[in-house]
């Protein structure tokens, strides 16, 4: 849909509305033995270390407009990394229309609009479970921005950063601004859904459930992966190596971690 400049809000001096989106992905793994968890934990600290995420945070401030200020990274030992990245307002230039829609945002691209104050950060936490040999990986990233542009702009960008099992969102807008009038507005665009955001193909692969307040402009949706194939859940050898009984054991315990994280409550 195409807005005309009378359906455009025309605010008085700068967007104070603070729109943010959370960002939460998991990736499981079976990891039979010792050897084999610090194997897993190794490959998620070189796939997802602090460069690594600064570079898709650098996308990220692309796809939204911005100019990085600063960053602050740091890995962990014995794993995990964080990244911290300061941005402001990037050239301002016409604010394309379907901006204002509900719909995918681009993967990297020259996409270019008006924004300040803002930020993006991620934290990543690799653990294990001791006993059921399950091993998890989480990354969690916040897109903060003021402006005219709704960080859901780059969910379709992130969601294709990670090999995910499990995603959760959140998108809240805080504070008001006013128009020429003085009129407060709490949130200058429509939302339905933070699924509208991401695409078809996408949808498709995933079962998904929403949970939304729209009177107070929050919006939560977490998604499973429909699809269970074993092999991509074993680290250094596939479903051939294992006997009837052990791959029965494996393929519960798996899929009991996955659904005790997607309903985020331990299941007895």
């Amino acid at each position: 849909m195409e807005l005309t400049k009378e359906q455009r809000i025309t605010l008085h001096g700068f967007n104070n509305l603070t729109k943010t989106l959370s960002f939460n992905m998991y990736d499981i793994c079976y990891t039979k033995t010792k050897e084999e968890r610090e194997a897993y934990l190794s490959y998620i600290d070189e796939q997802y270390n602090a460069d690594r995420l600064t570079h898709i945070l650098n996308h990220v401030a692309e796809i939204i407009g911005a100019h990085v200020l600063n960053v602050a990274k740091q890995d962990y030992v014995p794993q995990g990394a964080s990244v911290t990245m300061l941005v402001s307002e990037g050239p301002v230039v016409e604010v394309p229309g379907e901006h204002y829609e509900e719909s995918p945002g681009p993967l990297p691209s020259s996409v270019v609009v008006q924004m300040d104050k803002s930020h993006i950060t991620v934290h990543t936490y690799p653990e294990f479970h001791p006993d059921e040999g399950i091993s998890t990986f989480r990354a969690d990233i916040d897109v903060s921005t003021c402006g005219e542009i709704s960080p859901l702009k780059a969910l379709n960008y992130l969601i294709n950063s990670f090999d995910t099992d499990i995603m959760t969102m959140d998108y809240r807008v805080r504070g008001f601004t006013r128009d020429v009038t003085g009129h407060k507005l709490f949130i200058d665009h429509e939302i339905s859904s933070i699924q509208n955001y991401i695409p078809d193909d996408i949808k498709s692969q995933y079962d998904m459930i929403d949970v939304n307040v729209y009177q107070e402009h929050i919006f939560h949706t977490k998604c499973r992966l429909k699809k269970f194939d074993l092999n991509n859940y074993l680290f250094g050898y596939t479903r051939d190596a294992l006997s009837s009984e052990e791959e029965a054991t494996i393929i519960e315990n798996l899929k009991w971690e996955m659904d005790e994280i997607f309903y985020g409550k331990n299941l007895e």
